[in-house]
């Protein structure tokens, strides 16, 4: 018999959260840090999924079992720090295994930050978009960096609350992201190996793509395709992209693109709309326009040079 998928809860409010989890009220109604010894208790109670309608970032130690993240699992074998934003589902934790629980988690309410560049900025960190087998892997020098804010943090909410405590917490949450965005810069340099051979799967995803004409049905490749095709968030392939080479995923699908017609001028006598519609466009001038953009040439101007 098929497994009755369980409803997602809906928590609005930190004190929603605290309630559900039989916890005292947090300190300040929208910022909350909870520790290991408590995360223990909310994972024992952990009933179904959850909508997060905050952002999170937790730090956990070790991880040796499965966690589900949105519509997919991923296995862990090591710590990381992972970060969620508003929206998000976050699977029940009976899906984790004994020693998965965090270390430190601190829940933001957007409303916190109302008033802050940080509001605005916090946006721009695409890590918040990232799926937890993306997490972040700190070395210990860098665990402690992160910790030490999460203990001013702390600090902050158990006995300092007062007209200052709210700019000191939302510098310190701007430090941690600083870091974070620095230590995820770091960790595409020293996975570079991993992220090479991600890159050569990129390529015989979209080489694979065009040859067997999948754009003639499916129109361009997208991001989102790519994305899935090697089992990424668009935002962290990007990411990581842009790191290697300084080029981003579209960036990287328009270099494809623009090969392939390269190819098709040369070697065929297709007309300009023929390749265009071969490659997946819609419409010959949009073809023509990216072209002439990544080339200065008209592919007409292109075949002549080339003959």
């Amino acid at each position: 018999m098929k497994k009755e998928e369980q409803p997602i809860l809906n928590m609005e409010s930190l004190s929603d959260v605290h309630r559900a989890f039989g916890l005292p009220a947090p300190a300040h109604p929208l910022i909350s840090l909870i520790d290991g010894a408590t995360n223990q208790v909310i994972a024992s109670r952990m009933p179904q999924p959850h909508v997060l309608h905050y952002y999170k970032i937790s730090y956990k130690p070790r991880l040796s079992g499965r966690m589900r993240y949105g519509q997919g699992h991923y296995d862990f074998d090591e710590g990381g720090l992972l970060f969620a934003s508003p929206h998000q589902i976050i699977g029940g934790a009976e899906e984790l295994a004994e020693g998965a629980c965090s270390q430190e988690t601190l829940l933001i309410h957007p409303d916190f930050l109302l008033g802050y560049p940080l509001a605005k900025k916090i946006k721009q960190y695409g890590f918040f978009s990232y799926s937890a087998n993306e997490a972040l892997h700190l070395s210990e020098k860098e665990k402690e960096t992160m910790m030490s804010i999460f203990r001013i943090i702390g600090e902050e909410l158990q006995s300092r609350i007062d007209d200052f405590s709210q700019d000191v917490i939302i510098s310190q949450i701007e430090l941690l992201l600083n870091y974070a965005n620095r230590f995820y810069k770091r960790q595409f340099i020293t996975r570079k190996a991993v992220s090479n051979d991600l890159l050569q799967k990129m390529e015989d995803v979209l080489e694979e793509y065009f040859d067997s004409e999948k754009s003639l049905s499916k129109g361009i490749p997208t991001v989102q395709y790519l994305a899935e095709s090697l089992y990424l968030t668009p935002t962290y392939l990007s990411d990581m992209l842009r790191s290697l080479t300084g080029q981003n995923a579209q960036q990287h699908i328009h270099h494809k693109l623009i090969e392939k017609a390269k190819e098709k001028l040369s070697t065929t006598s297709l007309s300009v709309s023929q390749v265009a519609y071969e490659l997946g466009f819609e419409h010959p001038q949009s073809f023509s326009k990216l072209f002439r953009t990544k080339t200065k040439l008209s592919p007409l101007e292109f075949r002549r040079s080339f003959n």
